[in-house]
């Protein structure tokens, strides 16, 4: 079973929507038991760094959370703000301490001439190494993205696909069990999906 993790950012309904039509067995909680029973989980968010990690430290989900992904290894997949989350620091409307899962921090995106910051929409993502996570995913895919921050890895080798906005930026990240994607694949259509049952059904089922 999935945990999606429900700390009060984001419209989780599309989620919920595309892990039904997979036909992927989950359950939307903050309860920290039910998570700790869960075999796999799902960090999604919409919104603010520091709303984020204010919403997770009141729920006490922030030890639960880093206890079963850093010591138990349960493998995790953060969507957008889930993902910038996972960094150790972010500076949307200051600086705010993240869960420190990757080397990494979240800044804002720079405004190039003729485009538009937030950065939302359809985009190419290229895949800079095999994965699971992106297992029968064509290497032309588009994703849809929608965000005004971005994260910025120190080890290159945890990025494994890059997408461009002016300048190119990190699309998705593996760290062992440990996976992000700053695209929405909810809402990615059928490309999207197969990121979604890959996890589900090649990560998460062996653990």
């Amino acid at each position: 079973m999935l945990a999606l993790i429900d700390y009060g950012l984001g419209n989780l309904r599309s989620i919920c929507a595309a892990l039904e039509r997979l036909d992927i067995r989950y359950e939307r909680t903050a309860d920290a038991a039910r998570i700790r029973a869960a075999d796999a989980l799902i960090i999604p968010g919409v919104g603010a760094f520091q709303d984020g990690m204010r919403n997770l430290q009141t729920l006490g989900l922030i030890p639960v959370l880093s206890s079963l992904v850093l010591e138990q290894e349960r493998p995790v997949l953060g969507i957008c703000l889930g993902f910038q989350l996972m960094s150790f620091e972010g500076f949307e409307f200051g600086r705010a301490e993240g869960l420190g899962w990757l080397d990494a921090r979240v800044i804002k995106m720079e405004p190039m001439e003729g485009l538009r910051i937030p950065h939302v929409g359809w985009n190419d993502c290229v895949q800079k190494k095999p994965t699971t996570l992106f297992a029968d995913v064509p290497g032309d895919a588009l994703f849809y993205f929608t965000h005004s921050y971005h994260v910025e890895c120190r080890d290159p080798s945890d990025v494994i696909a890059t997408s461009d906005h002016g300048y190119s930026f990190v699309a998705a990240v593996q760290r062992g069990h440990i996976f992000g994607t700053q695209f929405h694949p909810e809402k990615s259509q059928a490309h999207g999906l197969t990121v979604l049952k890959n996890f589900a059904t090649r990560i998460a089922a062996r653990c």
